[in-house]
């Protein structure tokens, strides 16, 4: 009888002490990464509040006194740049939302001959090397007299962003449960009024995320800016902050105060809007997630 009460399997003890460890290098793990991933922001955090001799003798650690008129020097500079990508964004994002949303609303609710193969061929695009397409894409720009213009930054982003938002508005609409076009077809509603007053308000989550994902696009377009674009005033900020380096290549610290000022618009977007981006992806409809 007592044996049987103080009998405890040979394997528990062990196996109890193994799954702290486990989880504990589980979590080592992750928190080097995090780590490894955050560093260059806190490097150059921490730079962007120094002069050059306190850069020359402490490269790594932040000293004081801090010099937070970087800042200031910094902005002024990439101020005008900023200005052009928030332009090129903003008509970006109207163009492809505005053609995306029509060409999915489209494919996923309409019956036609050719239907499969035109959105096919759409997504097919998307396994196109950008790069096969960019001499191409200068000379014609070049024909249309459209360098060093905006319209040189923005037709590209809007031609290539349609393809990836038709295919994410084709998916998201049809998640939209179709009583809701039968409810309001019933009540009247014809195909324009089906788009405007049915589609679009659900479709908040994926405009959404065809609207970050086109920012993000702009802000971080390097080459095709530098190709097409040589007036200064027309720079966008990834093109501006390499003319930035070249003025104040010796001043690293308004420089790198650049780097974090131009980075800060898309971390507040992704901060404050991935919920929402994550919906738009996902095709759930709004507080479904």
């Amino acid at each position: 009888m007592s044996n049987a009460t103080l009998s405890v399997p040979p394997t528990t003890a062990p196996r109890a002490r193994r799954k702290p460890a486990r989880q504990w290098r589980v979590k080592a793990a992750l928190s080097v990464l995090v780590f490894v991933s955050l560093f260059p922001y806190l490097f150059a955090l921490g730079t962007s509040v120094k002069d050059n001799l306190q850069f020359a003798e402490n490269y790594w650690v932040p000293v004081l006194p801090f010099h937070f008129e970087n800042y200031a020097t910094a902005w002024e500079q990439i101020q005008p740049y900023m200005i052009a990508s928030v332009v090129v964004a903003a008509f970006s994002i109207i163009g492809i939302v505005a053609l995306s949303l029509v060409a999915g609303f489209v494919f996923a609710r309409y019956s036609f001959p050719g239907r499969k193969f035109f959105f096919v061929m759409i997504a097919s695009l998307m396994m196109v090397p950008n790069i096969t397409s960019l001499i191409p894409l200068f000379v014609m720009m070049r024909d249309f007299d459209l360098l060093n213009t905006y319209a040189v930054l923005i037709i590209p982003h809007v031609a290539n962003g349609v393809v990836i938002g038709t295919i994410l508005m084709k998916t998201f609409i049809e998640g939209i449960p179709q009583e809701l076009f039968d409810a309001a077809r019933v009540d009247g509603a014809n195909a324009t009024r089906l788009f405007r007053s049915v589609m679009t308000p659900l479709s908040l989550p994926v405009i959404g995320t065809v609207a970050l994902i086109t920012i993000n696009g702009v802000w971080n377009d390097f080459f095709w800016p530098l190709l097409t674009i040589t007036e200064d005033e027309l720079r966008t900020v990834s093109v501006g902050l390499l003319f930035f380096n070249g003025q104040s290549g010796t001043e690293y610290g308004p420089m790198f105060a650049g780097y974090l000022l131009a980075s800060l618009p898309l971390l507040l977007l992704f901060t404050f809007l991935s919920k929402y981006f994550l919906a738009g992806v996902q095709g759930g409809l709004p507080g479904s997630h």
